[in-house]
């Protein structure tokens, strides 16, 4: 989970899921011709998204061409929505506790 959280916290790897997601399926080249960095830069983080297995890529020719990999995502999400439900939990138990408490 932390790489996962750790890949999703920079905004220029989160544009590159948001493109992928448009573009279902994209070399570094093209991701890098929609946002304003360079090719390299592109090619770093899709390292960082793929190692966190947000992405995969396979080989077409001279290219690789990404696309996402929702399973890590779902997962992450999952996570966070238990996550949020115990603190709702914790939250609404303690607002009673202070209702009661009220004269």
């Amino acid at each position: 989970m932390g790489t996962i959280l750790i890949a999703l916290a920079d905004p220029t790897r989160r544009l590159l899921l948001d493109t992928l997601v448009e573009e279902g399926l994209a070399s570094a080249t093209t991701l890098a011709a929609r946002l304003p960095v360079s090719r390299q830069a592109v090619a770093k983080h899709l390292i960082v998204l793929e190692d966190a297995g947000l992405v995969t890529g396979r080989r077409a020719g001279r290219e690789v061409l990404y696309r996402i990999s929702p399973e890590p995502l779902n997962e992450s999400a999952d996570w966070l929505a238990e996550l949020a439900g115990r603190w709702e939990r914790r939250l609404t138990a303690i607002k009673r506790a202070a209702e009661e408490g009220s004269p």
